[in-house]
């Protein structure tokens, strides 16, 4: 029978188990919109820009850990998927691309809407391919899937001519591959026997151990290994941005994320150990600041499925390369187990003496307005952030119970990603409740996907956090630039509550703390449309713990503002057990800054 290139590469499609494309037509795709046309199992979403189709696809791939599909055409469209190509890339998020391409007579000749799509992505894919000829296009498609989802995940793009998708060539779709094979790629999923047993070992000789666990064990759907490991040991756990979830957040032996922003004594504790065990997680310079200094008391064993990591920034004495769920349950079957002691006491005093704190002094804090959808929602609402401060605080205190429940764009750091990222995991969990949380910078990058909420009726609820400024640029130019604000003003920016409901949504403007409750109670209530919460918070708010960048644990600044301390330390006082305000105030700041004169100078001054 025969088939036009552009059925083919549905048929692939459809093979593969692909149920949704996020994708924006143009004349290079036209064929391959034409035959979607009658696949009527293939739903697609029309984006409002092709940037916002390959975040929808990443975050549908982050929820779900499916390979997330996206479509656009030559050229422009191509190219504006790059910036979503590459957040998937930094962040391993398996993910296809697929992209329209001028006639193949026509490459290379600066054709109407050519681009070199496969060079320039080349460094930003596991791998591409352009096609050219359709008995192509089964194997490129077969291959795609795999590469993306097999080993270390990631995005692979497949670049279609428009004559190729127009042609027809005998074709048996049984024909299909179910099973792929390529010689030069063999990922290893299996540790190596007498490494994982030396890990075993150097966990039992110990006394100061921590886990150090990252995105790679969210892709590999560790957290019951993760979690056994950690109680069977009592060993405490910090986990990256990525690795959020790989520990339920609430666990007695969770800390929190360590690193630039993470939690103060997950930092003391990585600071003072003496074996780092490295889970899925790449040593990445927010989490370690200056290299050099990072954990230098420790032994790393270092489990990652890439071996390109394993010595890339650190070092480790014990390498073991594998899928993080494999290598862990044979890990599981040589640990034995260990009692709680003292340098688990230490950490739970760190924990008393630096607790994640924020003002309570009547104003509205981001802080709290993340807690507070935590609590609304039992803690079980998947949320999706943009990039900034809203970002850190959510990392903070959005305490996540299981994995693929917090997706942030964390390499590549994009600003317009939580809201078309929230859009695509609301698609693929509709019973889900999908939280986005926003910055007033970074919602106006790709807020015209609120159309795409509207058109297919997603309920995604967005919490815009509004300090009126690039807060995080803003923050670094009051610590590092003499106060220099320049440019990060965005006091012009539009009325959200009145853009949203441009788009078809609801929109809530929030300025007190009392009033976050209720509105999210009304936010929660709507099922069919978006929402957007527009939190007004002070402009000068800072992200505290932070580590200047490139700096070590002995930089880390905390919240200075003593009124600030008094009002969190009376609030808190009670529920650390210490029977005086004063003295809980004097030993925070005492260690929090190293030392009695600090907080001397600190108390007096």
């Amino acid at each position: 029978m025969k088939f036009s290139g552009a059925q083919i590469m549905l048929e692939c499609l459809r093979q593969e188990g692909v149920k949704h494309i996020f994708g924006y037509p143009g004349g290079a795709v036209l064929p391959i919109y034409d035959a979607l046309y009658d696949y009527k199992d293939i739903t697609h979403i029309l984006v409002r820009h092709e940037q916002g189709a390959a975040h929808m696809a990443d975050g549908y791939a982050r929820a779900t850990g499916q390979v997330g599909v996206c479509l656009a055409t030559s050229g422009p469209g191509a190219t504006n998927l790059v910036t979503g190509i590459a957040t998937a890339y930094m962040d391993s998020i398996p993910m296809v691309a697929i992209t329209g391409q001028v006639r193949t007579t026509a490459i290379g000749k600066d054709a109407f809407q050519e681009a070199d799509i496969t060079g320039i992505t080349m460094p930003i894919t596991k791998h591409n391919y352009l096609v050219k000829s359709g008995d192509e296009i089964a194997r490129a498609i077969a291959e795609a899937f795999y590469i993306a989802n097999t080993g270390r995940p990631g995005p692979v793009l497949v670049d279609l001519p428009l004559d190729v998708c127009l042609n027809k060539i005998e074709w048996d779709p049984s024909t299909y591959p179910k099973k792929v094979t390529i010689a030069s790629y063999k990922p290893n999923n299996r540790g190596h026997e007498v490494q994982i047993k030396k890990a075993a070992a150097a966990i039992a000789e110990a006394s100061r151990p921590v886990l150090y666990v990252g995105g790679g064990a969210i892709a590999s759907g560790a957290q019951a290994e993760v979690t056994e490991l950690a109680e069977r040991t009592n060993i405490l756990t910090t986990t990256t941005l990525l690795g959020k979830g790989a520990i339920d957040e609430t666990h007695r032996l969770a800390m929190g994320m360590l690193g630039m922003h993470g939690t103060a004594y997950a930092n003391h504790a990585v600071a003072n150990c003496d074996l780092l065990i490295a889970v899925g997680a790449r040593f990445d310079d927010r989490v370690t600041g200056k290299v050099d200094q990072f954990a230098t008391k420790a032994k790393v064993i270092h489990i990652d499925i890439d071996p390109a990591e394993i010595g890339k920034v650190r070092v480790p004495e014990i390498p073991i390369v594998g899928d993080v769920r494999t290598v862990l349950r044979e890990l599981l079957k040589h640990v034995e187990e260990r009692p709680w002691g003292e340098w688990n006491d230490q950490i739970a005093t760190w924990k008393e003496l630096f607790p994640l704190i924020y003002p309570r002094d009547g104003k509205l804090y981001a802080e709290y307005v993340i807690e507070q959808i935590g609590e609304a929602t039992d803690w079980q609402a998947i949320m999706t952030t943009d990039v900034g401060q809203h970002q850190m605080w959510a990392a903070q205190y959005y305490k996540c119970r299981r994995p693929r429940q917090f997706i942030t764009s964390g390499g590549l750091g994009t600003m317009g990603y939580g809201l078309p990222a929230a859009i695509g995991a609301q698609m693929a969990l509709p019973d889900s409740r999908v939280f986005c949380l926003s910055g007033d910078g970074s919602f106006q990058m790709c807020a015209q996907e609120l159309m795409t909420a509207t058109v297919y009726g997603l309920p995604v609820i967005t919490a815009i956090i509004n300090n009126r400024s690039l807060g995080m640029v803003r923050q670094w130019q009051e610590m590092f630039y003499s106060e220099r604000y320049s440019h990060v003003d965005l006091q012009a920016s539009p009325d959200f509550v009145k853009l949203v409901e441009a788009y078809g949504g609801v929109g809530l403007r929030v300025d007190k703390p009392e009033d976050v409750r209720a509105a999210l109670e009304e936010s929660l209530k709507i099922k069919n449309r978006p929402v957007v919460l527009d939190c007004v918070i002070p402009t000068e708010e800072n992200v505290y713990p932070m580590i200047p960048s490139g700096q070590s644990i002995d930089e880390m600044r905390i919240r200075e503002n003593l009124e600030d301390l008094k009002a969190s330390v009376h609030a808190d006082a009670e529920a650390w057990s210490f029977s005086d305000e004063d003295q809980v105030l004097a030993r925070y700041v005492e260690v929090a800054k190293g030392g009695e004169a600090r907080k001397e100078s600190l108390i007096d001054g």
